[in-house]
């Protein structure tokens, strides 16, 4: 019994496991930032670029609703964009625009950005514990596309092949 209930229990990563009590949506933080400073947060989402300092590096995010485990759930719906600044280095391959991403950490309050001619602005996260999750494989169905002209070959065909009737070759298949 307890193997079958370990098989079931979710891996949920170390630095990310709890969502803190109250938890503010990046648009609640946005909206009201003095109120809300200091406060824990555990977001996530995409990641959109990174960009390093002299001492921190500024990832901006895409946020999107969490899953129980603290995943980025693959919806197009999005909770507005966020910074978390990670101490030290963050390498910009490894974490590279389109990947998923979880942070802890606690807000510092609001900065004004452009995005594109839009001054946008910013909710910070001061991050104390991330989790880069693993690239998703796509589905089998993207990965190997239908081929019209594979056939197999022990499918049992009409009774009237190889003579079509009608003059059409869709009614012997």
């Amino acid at each position: 019994m307890a193997a079958l209930l370990a098989g079931c229990a979710t891996q949920v990563p170390e630095p990310i496991r709890e969502a803190p009590p109250g938890n503010p949506s990046p648009e609640a933080v946005r909206d009201a930032p003095d109120a809300l400073k200091g406060e824990r947060v555990r977001w996530g989402g995409t990641i959109v670029s990174v960009t390093n300092k002299a001492d921190h590096t500024e990832v901006e995010i895409v946020a999107r609703p969490l899953d129980s485990d603290g995943e980025p759930k693959a919806v197009d719906r999005s909770l507005g964009r966020f910074l978390a600044r990670v101490p030290g280095f963050v390498d910009p391959a490894v974490y590279a625009a389109g990947r998923h991403v979880t942070v802890t950490g606690t807000v510092t309050g609001v900065v004004e950005q452009p995005i594109g001619e839009y001054s946008y602005r910013f909710p910070v996260v001061a991050v104390d514990g991330r989790y880069l999750w693993p690239k998703r494989q796509p589905a089998a169905r993207d990965r190997y596309p239908y081929d019209p002209f594979w056939y197999d070959p022990w499918y049992r065909r009409s009774m009237f092949y190889p003579y079509c009737p009608y003059g059409a070759p869709r009614y012997c298949w």
